[in-house]
């Protein structure tokens, strides 16, 4: 017994190796690149400051260095010996924790299509539970040999795209596969008619209607819900109340609005929902850690350097 684990260990680390390999060719500096429009590699020699904006699902896993993602009042750290999955639309920070010049980190992220998880549990016939509220959306697991193997096969025919075009989708299926079978189920119930998408879609409805009051009473009775009941589960699930889910899309769109369109802090905050300039103000320093003006002209200077 001893002998098959060390035996695993052994192929885990020289598919770990062959993995940083591989991103290095890629990769030969520090950037990202798509492949496959649904697959992002990332290298950075350097930690960065937090960023965040709003995710759709993904599985994202490290093969050098380490990441931190944080929702709500949660924060979840991943490495090679980790990955991360988030199964509703969330705005989360994500910050390199660990990289450098000599070792630099290396991820991956991989977007999850609700119609191609709804066919993988059909093709697999694995039964699952609905998604219940403790659930979470976002979650950090141990990653197994044969996630692992698969990861590696995809990042691997991407050096080929002839062969990526037929092969990927196959190996993004397997992945797929192989969360349902190591237990994700119940998060991945989230994203299909199969589960409980409740919580996903008043996730939608915020997403749409940020920038309208919050009201909270009809949302609740639309989805049959009782108020407490609605709170409950939706901050089991997210990991932050509905009022916090829906600032922190009206700050995101804000930020966008002021880097992207140039408008002034008044003018976003407007738009975004905020009838009180002095309170969005409050609310842009809380979230991003300084005063809209400087918060974008720091932004700005870094996109210059």
């Amino acid at each position: 017994m001893d002998g098959n684990v060390e035996l695993n260990h052994g192929k885990m680390n020289s598919a770990r190796s062959e993995l940083v390999e591989r991103f290095l060719r890629i990769l030969p500096e520090d950037g990202k690149i798509d492949l496959f429009s649904n697959l992002r590699l990332i290298r950075s020699s350097e930690r960065n400051k937090p960023v965040q904006t709003v995710y759709k699902p993904a599985f994202c896993f490290v093969a050098q260095g380490e990441k931190r993602a944080t929702v709500g009042d949660e924060e979840l750290t991943y490495d090679p010996l980790k990955y991360l999955i988030y199964t509703v639309d969330l705005p989360v920070s994500f910050e390199i924790t660990k990289a450098s010049k000599e070792t630099p980190y290396l991820g991956l992220r991989l977007d999850l299509d609700p119609s191609l998880v709804a066919s993988v549990i059909t093709e697999s016939g694995i039964k699952l539970r609905k998604a219940v509220a403790g659930v979470k959306a976002m979650h950090v697991s141990g990653i197994d040999e044969n996630l692992l193997d698969a990861v590696s096969r995809l990042v691997r025919i991407s050096e080929t795209p002839e062969e990526g075009k037929i092969l990927a989708p196959l190996v993004i299926k397997e992945i797929i596969y192989r969360l349902l079978a190591g237990g994700e189920g119940g998060r991945l119930a989230h994203m299909i008619s199969a589960g409980d998408t409740r919580i996903s879609n008043a996730i939608g409805h915020l997403r749409e209607r940020f920038y309208e009051p919050l009201k909270v009473e009809n949302i609740a009775r639309e989805l049959g819900m009782s108020v407490s009941g609605f709170h409950h589960h939706f901050k089991s699930v997210t990991s932050m109340s509905p009022l916090q889910f829906q600032k922190q899309i009206r700050l995101q769109e804000a930020r966008r609005l002021m880097l992207g369109e140039n408008l002034d802090a008044a003018s976003a905050g407007f738009q975004v929902g905020y009838e009180d300039p002095s309170y969005f103000s409050r609310d842009y320093k809380r979230h991003f850690g300084a005063p809209p003006q400087r918060d974008i002209a720091r932004l700005r200077s870094d996109q210059i350097d």
